[in-house]
């Protein structure tokens, strides 16, 4: 007897439809799988099969072929199990179910049955409703199904996703014995961060640059000796941006599930501030892995990723970011597959000004480096990324009256300065479709006429510090958000001084 029972493989966040077709025949008793199934694949016909005695079944001594079509998609992982179990059941004539087509079923099975939990599920269910069709899942895999359900009336049940625990709760449940726990959206997404932009203690350039970053999307370097506040700074930004839509926090619970990460419901639209350690590989950074996984390039999508000690970063690792950074997306590229993961993030990164930690003129003589060192040093993220980084900003150490003041009464509150940035933001989007920080040259030639003190001044900062043309553009884009802020409909001089005032690498360095 053929039977016929529907999954979905994970390739990167798609989630192609993959029928798990059973015959039972006569002849010498083998379980084979076939379809261009991986050794974990393999090796579901152990699992399947211990789970099938403990679950009260049999394994009748029958031929019987597993073919996992389309054949060319390679499978990997145990998410088929469920779906090879049911196949094998309804073949061999153990289990009489009339609609086994309505439903697609992901599950890892565990040696007694019961249900485990699998990555990539949250693709498959958004493919599954795209295909109206109901889903059965490991019931630990529920915070998933809360995400595609969290923007939905409670009461919409069409299609469902059910959760389950074991296999025999499955076939209960398929010949109407028994019921599935019906997954809905329970818990309620928060829209506040337990840290705010008023903790920190002065730093007003800082945060004026950090609302900056927030409203035209720019990438930023702070450089200030230890204990400066950088790490603060870089984890209040996150509380600057806009809360994510329902599709983007959909988008990245996808990507978290698919790393295998838990998803979050409760700061499921919260945007995300990720921050690998320093020791990171380019595999970690960027994606990798011989089963393509997304990075902490992806995992910050539409987010933050902030690089502490910047030139502790290797070389290798700091050059994968340069193409992310112009495509907003990265290719894993393996040999019987092509995966591609989103990277829209906002790059935040920190140094110090020197190797010993503190800037040459420090007045308590902390400095004890060579020039020669410090130029050593400092050249380790020149070069074509900090070609890409828009503003720098030197963040100096804090003012001890800022310390001792318990709390600033004019220190502006995240929340307060996230409706200028959802404000100033809506103005960008209606005005040219993008974020200042997309604007193509196109565009900055039409929406940024300069006049003759402004061409002047950029002429001169051209000539003296060598700044490239993609420096250039990245000033006008900056500039462009400088004059939103301050309201005005055109850019004007003061706005491409402040701009070219947040290149002071290139200053030191010269861009190449």
């Amino acid at each position: 007897m053929l039977a016929t029972v529907l999954t979905r493989a994970s390739v990167g966040l798609q989630a192609p439809v993959v029928t798990v077709e059973v015959h039972a025949s006569n002849g010498l008793p083998a379980l084979s799988i076939v379809g261009l199934p991986e050794a974990s694949v393999r090796e579901s016909k152990e699992r399947v099969r211990s789970a099938l005695i403990s679950s009260g079944f049999q394994l009748p001594p029958k031929r019987i072929t597993v073919n996992l079509a389309p054949a060319d998609l390679p499978k990997t992982g145990g998410r088929y199990d469920l779906a090879i179990a049911l196949g094998i059941l309804i073949a061999t004539e153990q289990l009489l179910v009339d609609d086994i087509n309505a439903f697609e079923f992901y599950g890892e099975l565990g040696l007694t049955g019961e249900l485990r939990s699998v990555p990539g599920v949250l693709s498959a269910l958004v493919n599954c409703e795209q295909a109206c069709r109901k889903a059965i899942i490991p019931l630990v895999n529920s915070d998933e199904a809360s995400a595609l359900l969290a923007n939905r009336p409670i009461e919409s049940t069409i299609p469902s996703v059910l959760g389950a625990n074991s296999l025999l709760d499955v076939c209960r449940f398929l010949i109407k014995q028994g019921e599935l726990t019906q997954l809905q959206f329970e818990k309620h997404a928060s829209s506040e961060y337990s840290k705010d932009l008023a903790d920190i203690s002065g730093q007003l350039q800082a945060k004026r640059v950090l609302e900056l970053a927030a409203s035209g999307g720019h990438s930023l370097l702070m450089v200030g000796p230890p204990g400066s506040g950088k790490s603060m700074l870089a984890s209040r930004l996150v509380t600057l941006l806009p809360e994510l839509s329902q599709k983007e926090a959909l988008e990245l619970a996808s990507i978290y599930s698919v790393a295998g990460k838990p998803v979050d419901i409760t700061t499921l639209n919260q945007t995300k501030l990720v921050s690998p350690h320093h020791s990171a590989s380019t595999a970690s950074m960027v994606g990798g892995g011989s089963i393509p996984k997304p990075g902490a390039i992806s995992l910050a999508h539409n987010g933050v990723l902030f690089l502490d000690e910047l030139p502790e970063f290797t070389r290798p690792v700091l050059e994968a970011l340069r193409e992310p950074l112009e495509t907003q997306q990265v290719e894993v590229t393996r040999v019987q597959q092509q995966v591609t993961f989103p990277a829209k993030f906002l790059l935040v990164a920190a140094m110090n000004p020197s190797p010993s930690g503190y800037f040459p003129d420090d007045l308590f003589g902390r400095c004890t480096d060579t020039p020669d060192q410090i130029s050593r040093y400092q050249h380790k993220i020149s070069g074509p990324l900090l070609d890409r980084i828009d503003l720098h900003l030197e963040v100096p150490p804090v003012d001890i009256e800022a310390l001792q003041q318990i709390k600033d009464p004019k220190a502006e509150s995240s929340a307060k300065v996230r409706k200028r940035v959802e404000a100033i933001r809506n103005q960008q989007f209606q005005r040219q479709g993008c974020l200042n920080c997309e604007l193509t040259p196109t565009q900055i030639s039409n929406l940024i006429p300069l006049d003759e003190v402004s061409q002047t001044i950029l002429k001169n900062a051209v000539e003296k510090m060598g700044i490239s043309a993609r420096s250039y553009h990245r000033i006008l884009r900056v500039a462009r958000t400088l004059a939103d802020m301050a309201n005005s409909e055109t850019v004007e001089a003061l706005h491409i001084a402040e701009a070219l005032s947040y290149r002071s690498l290139d200053r030191q360095l010269g861009s190449h």
